[in-house]
């Protein structure tokens, strides 16, 4: 079995539109039998990351200074095949999600090597994790709007030697709801995140045309500059 560790790092939680987008992926993702872990960034209540020392791999290997709710998600990501980021876009990302990408370091083998002219670690031998998905909704009209918080997930996956299987990007996200509820276009994409889901368990990625059909705009940009007034 698959097993998945989900982390929502939007203040709302379930309410918010980053929940309204992660529902449909993780049900996918269960669809084809995962095991599925659902953490709430903002309940976790991590404290910041103070590694000057690298206390974590060097004084107690693979043991954060800290005992807080961060154990609980390790013990969670050791086990786990798949962690699942989901945020919504803060200048690049909400800080109780940065001190959580921060902590992360001591699941990271301090035994560092040059790969494709860059310094790497690893995980740890006792850590399982082999893919990391964003999952990001933002308000402004483009795309490109993610790219800085997705940047930020990707070097943390390749620093840790983890794959990146890419970014499920929805922008301008307020469009895929009406005053009465989720709009027709807005359960297309729904639908089409949910099937994302299912071509990462059965193919290991994701297809271009799924990215696509998530991403793509429900109005012109002249009708977003005529908003924005």
């Amino acid at each position: 079995m698959v097993r998945v560790v989900a982390i929502n790092a939007s203040p709302r939680k379930d309410q918010g539109h980053t929940g309204m987008i992660l529902k449909p992926f993780l049900e996918g993702m269960k669809d084809k039998g995962a095991e599925v872990d659902l953490f709430y960034a903002s309940e976790l209540k991590v404290k910041p990351c103070s590694c000057g020392h690298l206390y974590c791999w060097h004084k107690s290997p693979g043991e954060c200074i800290y005992q807080d709710s961060m154990t609980k998600l390790y013990s969670a990501a050791k086990n786990a095949q798949i962690l699942v980021v989901a945020s919504p876009v803060y200048s690049p990302m909400p800080g109780d999600l940065q001190n959580i990408i921060n902590r992360f370091v001591a699941l990271l083998d301090p035994v560092l090597e040059f790969r494709n002219g860059r310094t790497r670690a690893k995980l740890r031998a006792d850590v399982q994790l082999e893919k990391v998905v964003l999952v990001s909704g933002s308000g402004w009209w483009e795309r490109e709007n993610v790219n800085l918080l997705a940047h930020v997930i990707k070097e943390f996956s390749e620093n840790a030697s983890i794959t990146y299987a890419g970014t499920i990007a929805r922008p301008h996200i307020y469009a895929m709801r009406t005053s009465e509820g989720i709009s027709p276009e807005g359960e297309k994409v729904l639908l089409a995140i949910r099937q994302a889901a299912v071509e990462l368990m059965e193919n290991g990625e994701f297809s271009q045309e799924i990215l696509d059909a998530i991403s793509r705009p429900l109005f012109s940009r002249e009708v977003y500059e005529e908003y924005l007034g």
